[in-house]
Order: C-alpha cells, then sequence, then structure tokens
C-alpha cells in the first residue's frame, strides 16, 4: 500500500519543483502581457454617466450610462476605455501622449530588450519577417505627402456651381487650399493648383446636410430600437450620395448621448451631428418612448451645453399618449440649450390636435419633420390643401422638413400641397434600415423625386445645403463661401424614364435622376464614382503624387519594383 501513495508524492513533488522553475525564470524585468485592466480613470459601473461631473445634482446622477462597456475580463490586449482607445490611435498616427497611451507604449526591458507595442501583439510578420524589416515588400519613388507650396491643393475647373447661401448659379471654378476654400472665381490658373479637376458638364455644390438620419447602431439591441439595430452607420450611406454631414435625430437621449459619441460620431468620415431625443433613454422602442417620467428638460439641456456645436438639436418622437408634456419638455429644453427642436408627431391624437403644436407650443425656428405624411392631419380633408396649421405655422417661422423615412411620405398628400405653393423648407431622408431598401432609398433618389413633383435642381440643392445649415443655426456649413470647410459634392443629372416611390408602395414617374460624381470632406476626395480625379492606369501622373495627400484620401501607390522591371527569376 506504500507504493502507491509514494508514486503520488513522487508525482506532486515533481509538480511543485517545475511551477518553482517557472516562477524563478520570470525575472522582475520580465515583459510578459497581463491582462488589461480599466484605467483609473473610468467611470465607476454606478453613479453616473462617463465623464459626468461626479459632484453634479441630481437628477444626472440617476442612473449610469447605458451600453456602457469596458474590456473582457482576461481579454489580454484589449483596450479598456474610449480614452485608451484614443490614446492607442494618437499613438499609431505619431501623436503620442496621454496616461492612455501607456498602455501601449514600446516598454524597454533589461539589457535595452523591448516589449511589444501592445499586449500580445505578434513581434514577427507571418513567416518570421520582422513587420517592415529589410524583406518586407518596398515601394519605390520619393516619400508621400510632402509640403505643397502651390497657392491651392485642388482646383474644381468649369463646373456650374449653385450655391444658395452665396446666390451662386454659373459656371464658375472653386479652388481648395488645406481643408478650406480658398477661391470661388473665374478662369483660375491649373498652374496654381496641385490637382485639377475638369468638373465640365458637371454641378459644383456644397456638401449636402441629411437633417434626418438614425445612426446609432454600435449597441446590439434589438426589438426596434434606434439605439441599436433598427439604425445605420454614416459612412456608408452617406459620402456616396453627396452628404458629408448627417444630423442623428434623437436615436440617443442625455443618458447614452456619450456611448453614441464614443462609437459613432469620433469614429466617422462623416461629420456626424446630433439632436437629443427629450426622452433620456433615446429612442428604444414604445416602452421607453411613452415613458413621460424619463422625458426631462434640464439633464437634457445640460447634456447639450455640453456638447456645443455637435448636439444642434432636441428631439421629440413616436408619442402615443394624449398629453402635452413631451412638447412642454423638449421646447422648454431647447430653449435651455438654445438650439432648435424636431418633432416627428407620433400618434394622431385628438386630445393634443396639430394646430396647437404649430401655432401655440412650437417657437420659431423648431422644425416639423415628416409634414407630407398625412398621418396627423397636415392635409384638410376637404380642399385636399394644407390644413391651416402649416400655414400659420410656416408665418409664426416654424421650418417644415420632408423627412421621408420609410412611412412618413405620400404623392397623395405631398403633390398637392407642393402645387398649392407648399414646398418644403429642407428635404431630408429619415435613414434606417427600414427607408434605404425602401421608398427613401438615399439623399438623391429624395431629391430627384421632389424634382419630379415640380421642384428645380436649384430648390433641391437649396433644401439639402443652405437651408438645413440656417436650421439648425449651423451656418458655417451648406455653402462654398472663401474660408468654409471645403464639404463639396459634384453631381450629375441622368435623363430618361424613372420612378419614384412612396410608402404606399405606389410611384411617380420622373425624367431626371441625380447622380453624385464625387464627394469631396474637408478638401480630400472621399468618394470619386468614375474615377474623375484620378489618371490613367497606363498613363502618367498628371500631377505630383508626393503632394496627394492634401487633396484626396486616395494617395497613388508608386508601383513594385518587378512592376517597373520585370523580375528575371
Amino acid at each position: 500500500m506504500k507504493q502507491p501513495y509514494q508514486s503520488i508524492r513522487q508525482s506532486l513533488l515533481l509538480a511543485s519543483i517545475l511551477y518553482t522553475g517557472l516562477a524563478l525564470a520570470q525575472t522582475p524585468g520580465d515583459q510578459t502581457p497581463t491582462p488589461a485592466t480599466p484605467s483609473a480613470t473610468a467611470t465607476p459601473a454606478r453613479g453616473g454617466f462617463r465623464g459626468q461631473n461626479q459632484n453634479a445634482p441630481a437628477p444626472y446622477m440617476e442612473s449610469p450610462t447605458a451600453y456602457q462597456n469596458t474590456a473582457p475580463s482576461g481579454c489580454v490586449g484589449c483596450v479598456a476605455t474610449p480614452a485608451d482607445a484614443r490614446a492607442l490611435s494618437l499613438q499609431r498616427q505619431g501623436g503620442g501622449g496621454g496616461a492612455g497611451a501607456a498602455l501601449f507604449q514600446t516598454a524597454a526591458g533589461p539589457g535595452g530588450q523591448t516589449a511589444p507595442a501592445a499586449a500580445g501583439a505578434p513581434a514577427q510578420a507571418p513567416g518570421g519577417q520582422a513587420a517592415g524589416g529589410a524583406d518586407a515588400p518596398r515601394r519605390v519613388g520619393p516619400r508621400q505627402n510632402q509640403p505643397n507650396p502651390l497657392p491651392y491643393d485642388l482646383l474644381l475647373k468649369n463646373g456650374h456651381v449653385i450655391d444658395a447661401k452665396n446666390n451662386l448659379d454659373r459656371l464658375i471654378d472653386v479652388a481648395i487650399k488645406d481643408g478650406k476654400i480658398a477661391a470661388v472665381g473665374v478662369d483660375l490658373k491649373p498652374t496654381d493648383a496641385a490637382k485639377t479637376v475638369d468638373a465640365k458638364g458637371l454641378y459644383v455644390v456644397p456638401g449636402m446636410i441629411d437633417l434626418h438620419m438614425h445612426m446609432y447602431a454600435t449597441t446590439g439591441e434589438g426589438g426596434g430600437s434606434y439605439a441599436g439595430d433598427d439604425s445605420i452607420w454614416p459612412d456608408g450611406f452617406t459620402l456616396r450620395n453627396g452628404v458629408t454631414t448627417a444630423v442623428d435625430a434623437g436615436s440617443s437621449g442625455w443618458r447614452n448621448f456619450e456611448d453614441f459619441k464614443d462609437h459613432v460620431i469620433d469614429r466617422s468620415q462623416t461629420r456626424v451631428l446630433a439632436m437629443l431625443n427629450i426622452v433620456g433613454a433615446g429612442m428604444r422602442g414604445g416602452r421607453y418612448e411613452n415613458n413621460i417620467a424619463d422625458m426631462n428638460a434640464e439633464p437634457t439641456a445640460w447634456v447639450a451645453k455640453r456638447y456645443p456645436g455637435v448636439v444642434i438639436g432636441i428631439k421629440s418622437a413616436h408619442f402615443t399618449g394624449p398629453e402635452w408634456e413631451p412638447y412642454i419638455q423638449a421646447t422648454k429644453a431647447g430653449t435651455l440649450a438654445n438650439i432648435p427642436v424636431m418633432i416627428d408627431y407620433g400618434s394622431n391624437r385628438i386630445e393634443r390636435p396639430l394646430y396647437e403644436l404649430l401655432t401655440k407650443y412650437l417657437r420659431p425656428g423648431d422644425i416639423y419633420t415628416h409634414c407630407f405624411s398625412g398621418l396627423r392631419g397636415e392635409q384638410d380633408p376637404h380642399t385636399l390643401l394644407p390644413q391651416k396649421g402649416l400655414i400659420e405655422g410656416r408665418a409664426r417661422g416654424i421650418y417644415f422638413d420632408a423627412g421621408t423615412g420609410g412611412g412618413s411620405f405620400r404623392f397623395r398628400v405631398a403633390y398637392p400641397l407642393i402645387k398649392a405653393g407648399f414646398k418644403p423648407d429642407s428635404l431630408s431622408t429619415d435613414l434606417h434600415i427600414g427607408s434605404f431598401n425602401s421608398s427613401t432609398k438615399d439623399m438623391l433618389n429624395v431629391m430627384s423625386k421632389f424634382m419630379a413633383m415640380g421642384l428645380t435642381l436649384q430648390e433641391v440643392v437649396a433644401d439639402t445645403t443652405w437651408h438645413p445649415a440656417r436650421e439648425i443655426k449651423q451656418e458655417q456649413l451648406g455653402n462654398l463661401s472663401v474660408g468654409s470647410d471645403a464639404d463639396v459634392a459634384v453631381l450629375s443629372e441622368e435623363h430618361g424614364t424613372f420612378g419614384f416611390v412612396d410608402m404606399d408602395n405606389v410611384k411617380m414617374m420622373g425624367d431626371t435622376r441625380l447622380v453624385c460624381e464625387m464627394t469631396l470632406r474637408e478638401g480630400k476626395v472621399v468618394y470619386d464614382l468614375n474615377g474623375l480625379s484620378m489618371d490613367l492606369w497606363n498613363q502618367k501622373p498628371s500631377s505630383d503624387p508626393t503632394v496627394a495627400g492634401h487633396w484626396t484620401a486616395y494617395v497613388p501607390r508608386p508601383a513594385l519594383p518587378e512592376q517597373l522591371t520585370p523580375s528575371t527569376k
């Protein structure tokens, strides 16, 4: 009986010796990665939203941020907080700095040995090659993105400019330097620009502003949540349609806005602005959106004032009850923060008629969206013309936005109202998963649809550029004034026979459809449908590739050596 016991004892002793040997082998200078943990400044799990003043009075401390995520436990190399993520991004771009960056900095060990740049990252590329080492493929030619000594980075030549703010509707050139409009004039010289694009036969307009989209797509929440799966990512739906500024219309509220900002606004190439939902939890479905107890003007205005120029409005939407309280709280928040209110009027209730909303509750400068839906009595049932509330509301200074969406636009309403002279102040898409594949599709489809009903090209351009810029009090946008951000769309017209659809799944035929040929965001080409800004593949460059980074996001790639001199191997 002693033999089995001794055998077990010997096994345990051997395991102990091996464990001790491994522990001794790990010296004090060892750089073995450890699981990332939240930084000392990370927001606690309870007690308010991220970055909040912990001494702020109620109701700002009532609940934690919705969807506040940290790194998974034991996730080697995971980023624990948004601050750490930003620090890593800065380091990758050469910005370095910040306490969070220390998580990712290369640390020197004993004898000058270095640890990986990020915990768990491989020191070598696959196949044993050091990343970026001597054996890595090398491009030929001079280093990219040299300084541009010329007056302009990019010149748009021979285009027809439409700019409502500056009353421009003519052939004229537009020059850009350092992301700004540098000059608008006749016969600007191509020799003054690093790159010249011939826009002959095309329309050059300010980058468009979509006043009504839903883009809080990052939370993973389903069940009809626009703070979740019903929203869309902006960049795939904006830039290819000439939209450079997108306004999220109330997907987040004051409780979860910072999560939306961290995950969407701060990571998008499109300029994303936001209207805060008067519901603190945001647009998460009827259970939340009908909760009057979560409609509070003070915390909503407090968050709006904390992010001026990003939070540019207040939104009330989808309310089904008879009370006026959502609109009272929304306009109160708008007044406290000095920003406009947009109303999606929800259910049509006799206790709160549309006429009273437009003539009593909304303030001059507020926005009534879905104005051609016919769902809340916008159309007089007897005359089929605009009801008197729309006429009197416009006289008071209320703006009327199309917001076509998936179920908010009817030809039977829009066509007679437009023919009677009641045209929209702005066009927007209300783009979400239920509208981009149905009747709305995209901004250019909405513009083309309204042209089929009689609006001119100049009107639909104004309704998607300068007019919405004024409505949201962001008048630095939506124009081509010298000094403005060089957000530009280059459009063409297709002529033929086209069908445009509404919420009732009926269509109107039109003979013109708009197409986006090229989009610039802050002076750089970010979308180019037909390679308007690019050279033919088998011809020499028409501009200096070493300064291309000043005018395009698609910097030309120099050839590999074997593409210039065929290999003899």
